[in-house]
């Protein structure tokens, strides 16, 4: 289950606080992670995880960003934001389709970042994915969305690591030729960008992103449907999951 984006980035004394929010000592109640870690964590949790996130350049960070955190603590990215930021031009895809052998040569020396060639070479490819789109990614992305929870989760239990869009996502980014981002960090993703709100009840930031205006669905009803594109995300799920139940029957 992530924490924000996964197990691995739960704070050490977390273990026994999983059942609930916990009030820090500004009074407020937050999700465990965000309310007991590190002053980074907090911020990240109150400004940032969970808030509808819409544009190019924004959704491509987090999609760089989750693929860098894979098998790395969250705290360790969040660290070393601003000098992804530098070393991938502002995440500006159309710069950092560009990068060449060379520049994979200079990413690989600058220790102020992950110093992976495999997270950085498919950072380059999944540039030069979102180039090759018949469709914005914003409106490719946002279509994986989910319904809203009936109920806010009540501990972390209740979070999933996977869904049927997560799934969904994953596979549609590979067959467009994204790379790095399979089921886990598509949900990773989700949760992060707002498509989903996975705050505990009790948390201060729980429903907050019910109140965002709704982008997505504005884009998607204005956008066309491009020739011999994919079912939409969550669409595709339902079929995937109404198919799984009827052969079981």
């Amino acid at each position: 289950m992530p924490w924000p984006t996964s197990t691995r980035a739960r704070p050490a004394n977390s273990a026994a606080t999983m059942s609930e929010a916990v009030v820090g000592e500004d009074g407020r109640a937050r999700c465990p992670w965000g309310g007991l870690s590190a002053p980074d964590y907090q911020r990240y949790h109150d400004a940032e995880w969970g808030v509808p996130l819409h544009g190019e350049p924004a959704l491509y960070e987090r999609l760089c960003l989750e693929s860098f955190q894979s098998g790395l603590s969250w705290l360790t990215i969040l660290r070393k934001r601003e000098s992804f930021r530098r070393a991938f031009a502002g995440f500006d895809p159309a710069v950092v389709a560009g990068y060449g052998p060379d520049k994979v040569g200079e990413l690989l020396t600058d220790a102020s970042i992950v110093r992976n060639r495999a997270k950085i070479e498919a950072a380059i490819r999944n540039a030069n994915a979102i180039a090759a789109l018949d469709v914005p990614l914003d409106e490719l992305l946002w279509s994986f969305a989910p319904p809203s929870r009936p109920a806010p989760p009540r501990s972390f239990d209740e979070v999933p690591a996977v869904t049927d869009e997560s799934k969904a996502m994953a596979k549609e980014l590979k067959r467009r030729g994204f790379a790095f981002l399979g089921p886990t960090t598509c949900y990773a993703l989700m949760q992060a960008t707002g498509m989903v709100d996975d705050h505990l009840a009790g948390c201060w930031r729980s429903g907050q992103a019910a109140k965002a205006p709704k982008a997505g669905k504005a884009a998607a009803k204005s956008a066309k449907p491009a020739a011999n594109s994919a079912e939409p995300g969550a669409k595709a799920a339902a079929k995937a999951a109404a198919g799984k139940t009827k052969a079981a029957r």
